[in-house]
């Protein structure tokens, strides 16, 4: 069978895509963070875009071992292409990652099991879990930005100052260090996780 005439590579282009864009917006909120002074939100997004990027060369790298080089690869699909305040793109972080853990690379897994492909499943699947993570971690920053809760909790947590490491226990993140000086927005932030999903 030629790879080339199958759905999965069809979804592999398409999760290409999808990669790298989700990778561009996450990158263009994390410089939003950073214009307002949250270095380490902006830290965080950034990770994920990371995240995001190297699932599209993942995506990438089977497209080639299956398939070989093309001139080009026609696909019609819908891309997110949203954007607002940074409360806003968290919020459509969230909304989006959760479609890709819930719906699109689900589908896509199914399908290539489908068509004999199930490494490619695998791989889709395996995103997938990552997906459900970010989508945990965007729908947390975005609850806590809006509800100013991202530096402040109802019990003492510790709080870490991400350029000197300063260190303090408190309900509520310092303004301004008082080891180095440095705004609020280093202060390194506290993620939730689910166990199932480690």
């Amino acid at each position: 069978m030629d790879f080339s005439g199958t759905q999965t590579y069809l979804n592999l282009a398409r999760g290409f895509a999808g990669e790298c864009q989700a990778g561009m917006r996450y990158q263009l909120t994390a410089k939003m963070a950073m214009q307002q002074g949250y270095e380490a939100l902006a830290n965080t997004i950034r990770t994920i875009a990371k995240n995001e990027t190297n699932h599209a060369r993942v995506f990438f790298k089977t497209l080639l071992e299956n398939a070989g080089s093309r001139d080009d690869i026609r696909i019609d699909a819908s891309f997110p292409f949203h954007a607002g305040t940074l409360e806003d793109n968290l919020r459509f972080a969230a909304i989006d990652e959760q479609d890709e853990a819930e719906n699109l690379y689900p589908e896509f897994a199914r399908i290539a099991k489908e068509e004999g492909f199930g490494q490619i499943a695998l791989k889709f699947e395996q995103v997938a879990k990552v997906e459900e993570n970010h989508k945990i971690i965007f729908g947390y920053l975005h609850e806590a930005f809006k509800d100013g809760s991202l530096y402040a909790t109802q019990r003492p947590m510790l709080w870490i100052c991400g350029e000197c490491g300063y260190m303090h226990t408190s309900n509520e993140a310092w303004n301004i260090c008082p080891l180095c000086g440095a705004s609020q927005g280093e202060v390194e932030l506290h993620l939730p996780f689910k166990k199932e999903n480690i």
